[in-house]
């Protein structure tokens, strides 16, 4: 089976790629579109990351039977396309949960502590924190955190940050049997000291943290995003840190991606970023590529896939 991997893997991850039984393997890196373009015939399976699959990549690959996201949210796959040539599309929930549920951790305690701040300020010969930044400093311990959405990544993180002293809220479709307050959006915004966004990115999710959104946090609050940067109103997050209405925000995922080194966010002090890499780990690798060989493996003989969404 001919098998596409659209993402630049490192060397041990193509090692232990070329080792699996059954397939074909090609590697083209994300941005690299001659790349792309010359495996595209030949190929049966694509394993899709980030960059967007739609229906000019899908028309230039006419052996393709399955789109096998690697990761879970399929807003980066033209569906549409996909079903209209009979191609099966699936995802792998779960896979990348513990990974994520950890970066989102990372990101409200870098908030929290201007963990940036002072890995920059040190390398410059600064030491200790200023006066003015001092009262700045919290902990995570003691507060509210709202999670918006309650699937794979908050179900990790939820019991993760009880231990460490929060109160923990979320909203979701609706309320599920769990130890954790149940709130709708408005009302999580309201309560929560920091919220942490862990919905897929749909017509109904998009632009849902806007200019009314982001007032309706309490003032100082903290956003973290690890799921989709359409999800948020960047121009509006960026007026809310500017005025200090909102005290930080750590962002793993923007509205375009890549996005631009001008992007406004990246001149405030209170925005801790990453370039969607939340998700990217050894532990993540094993678990997804381990169900993605296996949805090979099930096309090839004809068998149900695992987790198809097309």
């Amino acid at each position: 089976m001919n098998v596409l991997l659209h993402y630049a893997a490192g060397p041990a991850l193509r090692a232990r790629l070329g080792a699996l039984p059954g397939l074909s393997l090609r590697f083209a890196a994300e941005g690299d579109d001659a790349a792309l373009l010359a495996a595209l015939p030949e190929t049966e399976v694509l394993w899709h990351v980030l960059q967007p699959c739609d229906a000019a990549v899908i028309a230039a690959a006419p052996r393709l039977r399955l789109i096998q996201k690697i990761g879970v949210g399929v807003n980066t796959i033209d569906l549409q396309a996909a079903k209209a040539r009979g191609i099966a599309v699936c995802n792998l929930p779960g896979a990348n949960a513990p990974a994520v549920a950890e970066m989102a951790l990372l990101l409200m305690l870098a908030c929290l502590r201007r963990l940036p701040q002072f890995d920059a300020g040190l390398r410059a010969g600064q030491w200790g924190a200023a006066p003015e930044v001092q009262d700045r400093l919290g902990e995570l311990g003691g507060r509210t955190v709202g999670l918006v959405g309650f699937g794979a990544v908050p179900q990790v993180l939820a019991p993760v940050l009880a231990a460490m002293g929060c109160r923990v809220l979320y909203t979701a479709t609706a309320p599920k049997d769990v130890p954790y307050e149940y709130r709708d959006l408005n009302g999580l915004l309201a309560d929560s000291d920091v919220v942490s966004l862990h919905v897929p990115q749909t017509a109904a999710t998009a632009g849902m943290i806007d200019a009314a959104a982001l007032a309706r946090m309490k003032p100082g609050a903290v956003l973290v995003n690890t799921a989709r940067g359409g999800l948020m109103d960047e121009a509006a997050l960026a007026a809310a840190l500017r005025s200090g209405r909102l005290g930080a925000a750590g962002l793993d995922v923007f509205a375009q991606e890549p996005t631009s080194a001008g992007n406004p966010l990246f001149a405030l002090e209170n925005v801790v970023v990453a370039p969607h890499v939340a998700w990217v780990t050894t532990g993540t690798f094993e678990r997804a590529f381990a169900t993605a060989a296996e949805n090979v493996r099930r096309l090839a003989a004809g068998e149900a896939l695992l987790h198809q969404v097309v």
